[in-house]
């Protein structure tokens, strides 16, 4: 299938609009197929999908704007596949929204989607290129364009996203790898000694983890290490390619030790056997573990990035991971994704996000990085008056103006120690503030350029523009809720980190195309209001 930029969409004179009676096309243009079909299918991509078509002359592709529109309605009204198919069939707004009311026959078959999303799966696999990421992206960049978000301000938050699989316990998941594995010898015809067979009847998981209440759970969980030990012998290096496989050798390796004559025994909590990236269900073999906020989370971790205005907001970057993913390395990826910024940008989050390095790397591309949490204990405010050089590994003056009378940098602790005469200090209104060590000439002080900069931040947060960014933070958490509410994607049809990240990002896009649609709705309305009074 060759790759052909869709360039022919004028109305032709049997398109299904020019049909409507008057009415009808008075409410078709107050719609949203209207702001779709005029302000967002135009400014869909299609040329950087090239590179999943094939460069030979063949059957040309199902136009891609006409594709990845049609994805992002499907999240928009929460469809399944087919549900979108019939939908685009029957309903002339959908037809409008995507150029395609002229079509003899629409373009979308219960497949199109389907082999779309394999296609661009396969290339990230091969490139590590995310295009879906790529279009939302820039597609939402173009929203902001329009609401007129200027970009200078932004925040930033994570979610976590559970993976649509079972909580498994230990003997569940050993079980289920093994049986995975019978199952699939059992389809290529392999001979199956008495001792693996039970696995290949119907209600075998049950009567294993259920039903054998009365035996041990330890004895049962051995039980299946020894069946475990006869699949891996069974199989060799024949299957060293099958997924199954892969994943029964994981479960082993992360779950299991061998004694002396090669018997697989399950390791205790003692040897660091429950890592949060262990296996936590076949099902899903990207899900990691991770407790946040005394929950516990299978699955993976959104970083969402938000251009903000006084009135409008539009979500512009995201970055999706295993949820081992630190909120300090999402600071790093999005600063360097960011670049050097020509005019000043300021990047609010909350303190898990802020750390020294990552103010400083943030500072070099022209972004504050502005943590609205200040994690750890309360700093003494009056650091922040003395006045250092400009690496941070002097001191200049003292909050009352003095020099110190010697002055080190201890490069292993990163602690500036200096001393100041005793005159100095005696009667300084300073002095119980800074707590100086007295000694017998001298009154001795240790600061560092990290303790400085978090008074510098304390004594911030008192003012009133700090109060100012801590609202726009806080409308950072009314998108995750949206997404979970609305778009369940906690829920989501698929799983694996590739394929989650797909739907994540059309989800995303789906909310950003709502509020475009509600501020051009707001901007029509606002025009009308002189006219109406």
């Amino acid at each position: 299938m060759s790759f052909a930029k869709n360039d022919s969409q004028q109305i032709t004179l049997d398109d299904s609009c020019n049909r409507l009676t008057q009415r009808e096309q008075k409410h078709l243009e107050k719609s949203w197929a209207k702001y779709f079909a005029d302000y967002i299918f135009p400014n869909i991509d299609e040329e950087r999908f090239r590179v999943l078509y094939s460069k030979k002359d063949s059957r040309p592709n199902t136009p891609v704007n006409v594709i990845l529109g049609g994805l992002m309605l499907k999240e928009m009204f929460g469809m399944s596949d087919e549900e979108f198919m019939e939908t685009l069939m029957f309903d002339v707004r959908f037809q409008y929204a995507l150029h395609t009311s002229s079509y003899e026959e629409q373009p979308i078959s219960d497949r199109t989607f389907g082999r779309f999303r394999q296609r661009c799966n396969s290339y990230e696999t091969e490139t590590g290129k995310d295009l879906i990421r790529e279009a939302v992206e820039e597609l939402s960049q173009q929203f902001a364009k329009m609401m007129k978000i200027s970009g200078s301000v932004k925040r930033m938050d994570s979610m976590m996203v559970a993976s649509n699989i079972k909580r498994m316990s230990r003997l569940e998941l050993l079980y289920t790898c093994v049986s995975n594995m019978v199952q699939e010898l059992e389809k290529a015809s392999v001979e199956l000694p008495e001792t693996l067979k039970h696995y290949t009847e119907k209600d075998d998981l049950n009567k294993v983890i259920y039903h054998a209440k009365s035996e041990n759970v330890d004895t049962r969980i051995q039980t299946v290490l020894s069946e475990a030990k006869e699949v891996k012998e069974l199989c060799g290096s024949d299957y060293d390619k099958s997924s199954n496989y892969q994943l029964l050798l994981r479960v082993l390796r992360e779950q299991t030790n061998q004694d002396g004559e090669g018997n697989y025994i399950l390791k205790e909590k003692a040897d660091h056997a429950m890592n949060s990236q262990i296996l936590q269900n076949p099902a899903d073999p990207d899900a990691t573990y991770r407790s946040k906020a005394g929950k516990q989370n299978r699955g993976y971790v959104a970083n969402i990035v938000e251009d903000v205005s006084e009135k409008n907001s539009i979500v512009t970057m995201y970055q999706f991971e295993q949820n081992t993913y630190s909120d300090s390395k999402f600071t790093k990826d999005t600063v360097e994704k960011l670049g050097k910024q020509e005019t000043p940008v300021t990047l609010v989050a909350d303190g898990a996000y802020g750390g020294q390095k990552n103010e400083e790397y943030a500072k070099e591309n022209n972004i504050e990085l502005v943590s609205t949490d200040l994690v750890g204990r309360k700093p003494k405010e009056i650091l922040a008056d003395f006045e250092m050089n400009e690496d941070g590994t002097s001191v200049l003056h003292c909050p009352a103006g003095y020099s110190p009378k010697s002055c080190s940098y201890n490069e292993k602790e990163e602690k500036i120690n200096m001393s100041f005469r005793k005159e100095h200090c005696e009667n300084c209104p300073f002095k119980d503030q800074c707590n100086p060590r007295e000694y017998t000439r001298t009154y001795k002080v240790s600061i560092s350029k990290k303790s400085q900069q978090r008074a510098k931040q304390f004594r911030r947060r008192q003012s009133e523009e700090f109060k100012q960014l801590s609202n726009i933070r806080n409308g950072a958490e009314t998108v995750p809720s949206y997404l979970r509410r609305k778009y369940n994607v906690d829920r989501m049809p698929v799983r694996g980190l590739q394929k989650c990240k797909m739907y994540f990002g059309l989800k995303l896009c789906a909310s950003n195309i709502k509020k475009f649609c509600r501020y051009m709705q707001d901007m029509i309305d606002d025009a009308m209001s002189p006219v109406m009074a």
